[in-house]
């Protein structure tokens, strides 16, 4: 076994040539097939119906109705509306098929069913959101909105540990899979074979010889460059379950746009972790990419365990037939450590629960709200909530990388900046490299650690999930945090605005365009 596992996490050859003649590649040209047939039906109608203009004409123009007239974003109606201005016939063609959601209609229903299914698995302690401390807070009707949307109570007898780095959290990763009894279940967005995984992997073949049940689920996008197709195959092999979420296919869909992008291990229902810590050696700084990797996870153990028991299980339900819950979601107790609320986002579903949570933190903060993100790509509401907490006198402060690892979402962040600096937000970029952690923290009292960025994509386009905190015993660490970060940034200004790369202005101003699809 010892040497399928070193064949498994074998680093492979990377770069253009793997991508094109991988099955990738293939995908890629029958995608490319299937538009250019499109094209040509285009043409064919253009140049054998005089009619065509007309219907051209009024296809537009009932698609602009149709924009102004739907439940769309207004930060992305402005987009679809730009690029119809620019490229008609292409835009409203794509806008109607985005609209149509083909692709993806299967999965959402499955996943309202699955829902509905699990609700009763897992319900609200009586008792514990009667706290007065909770409603003082505003903290149950918080919990109400969650569980609203989906299935995330509140919970007592939870003890969490806050992680300041990756390879802090990889550290106590490997000794509480050591520890696996029953099941380890384990769902990322990116699984990148090197040292990392190396080192999850061989204690996952060696639990699954000893019959523990292990399942792993990954994003299927891990297939374009980072995963061969038949890693899950390849899995078996070592008595791993295992599962790509809707892997690349030849055909046009927008199920495409709705990722994976949890980051959840649970063990034996005890223990969980969860955070912005992908399984590739970078998260780690192992390797070196964008300068120092900064990022934060959280390791809970206890009741609240049970919330990404069940979130997992939704998610891996999907391609089931017959769904399992049971014995999975047995609760386990542990000592109280203030309150605990993990919870999820579906993309498919019409509440922005990310955007909510966030928004939620800064219209109550009193004292202080501060941030960090890779991203910094708002739409109009939660920008008017950042500036209006700082207009209120609420210090907001936002850590951002100093070193991208995308130019183009670098430069449209920067588009922001002189908007947020005029209304008080104080702006502060971590020179050593790039910042991956999704935190905010909050009047010493409240804090969230997750995966959902300041961005479109996890507030709009990807499953997400995170850890609302109220009055645990880490929130002063990871406040301690902040500052010890903040003293590695440099201040944002309006003299360095003024001073910025004229090709970042030029960049960041054209991607302001297409800021939602991004």
């Amino acid at each position: 076994m010892e040497n399928e596992i070193i064949t498994l996490v074998k680093r492979k050859k990377k770069g253009l040539l793997r991508i094109v003649f991988s099955r990738v590649g293939i995908v890629a040209v029958l995608m490319a097939v299937q538009f250019y047939i499109v094209y040509l039906g285009y043409r064919w109608f253009e140049e054998y119906f005089k009619l065509f203009a007309l219907v051209q004409l009024v296809f537009s123009i009932s698609m602009i109705f149709y924009l102004f007239n739907c439940d769309m974003d207004p930060s992305a109606k402005l987009t679809w509306l730009n690029l119809i201005m620019l490229f008609p016939v292409p835009a409203t063609i794509m806008l109607w098929y985005t609209r149509q959601d083909i692709g993806h209609r299967m999965i959402k229903w499955r996943v309202e069913e699955l829902i509905a299914q699990s609700r009763e698995k897992i319900r609200q302690d009586s008792e514990t959101i009667k706290r007065p401390e909770l409603i003082d807070s505003g903290t149950d009707d918080l919990s109400r909105y969650l569980c609203r949307t989906g299935i995330f109570p509140v919970y007592e007898h939870t003890q969490v540990q806050y992680f300041p780095l990756g390879e802090d959290k990889f550290a106590a990763m490997l000794e509480e899979l050591k520890k696996a009894e029953r099941f380890i279940f384990m769902e990322y967005f990116i699984v990148d074979e090197g040292y990392m995984w190396g080192s999850i992997l061989k204690i996952l073949a060696d639990k699954a010889a000893q019959g523990v049940d292990v399942r792993v689920m990954y994003d299927g996008m891990c297939e374009v460059s980072l995963l061969p197709h038949d890693y899950p195959k390849r899995m078996e092999k070592l008595g791993i379950r295992c599962k790509p979420f809707t892997p690349i296919s030849p055909f046009i869909s927008t199920q495409y746009n709705y990722r994976d992008h949890r980051k959840i291990l649970v063990i034996d229902g005890k223990v969980a972790f969860n955070g912005g810590v992908n399984l590739a050696d970078e998260y780690i700084n192992k390797i070196e990419r964008f300068g120092h990797w900064k990022d934060t996870a959280l390791m809970l153990t206890g009741e609240a365990v049970q919330s990404f028991t069940l979130l997992f299980l939704q998610m891996w339900n999907i391609s089931e037939k017959e769904p399992e819950w049971d014995p999975f979601l047995t609760p386990y107790k542990a000592e109280s450590d203030g309150f605990v609320m993990p919870y999820g986002d579906c993309p498919l579903d019409d509440d922005k629960v990310g955007e909510m949570v966030y928004m939620d933190i800064l219209n109550r903060a009193k004292s202080y709200v501060h941030i960090m993100t890779p991203y910094l790509i708002l739409d109009n509401e939660l920008e008017t909530a950042l500036k209006f907490a700082a207009q209120r006198g609420v210090d907001v402060k936002i850590i951002l990388p100093g070193i991208p690892d995308k130019k183009a979402a670098y430069a449209l962040a920067k588009t922001h900046y002189r908007s947020l600096v005029k209304a008080g937000v104080k702006l502060y970029e971590y020179t050593p490299g790039f910042v991956h952690a999704k935190v905010f923290v909050s009047d010493q009292e409240k804090a969230v650690v997750g995966t959902i960025n300041l961005d479109y994509r996890s507030l709009y386009h990807h499953f997400e999930c995170a850890t609302y905190l109220y009055r645990t015993g880490c929130i002063p660490q990871i406040a301690e945090d902040f500052e010890a970060t903040l003293a590695r940034c440099r201040r944002v200004t309006p003299e360095t605005i003024r001073k910025e790369k004229l090709s970042m202005k030029i960049l960041g101003g054209i991607m302001k365009l297409i800021a939602p699809l991004m």
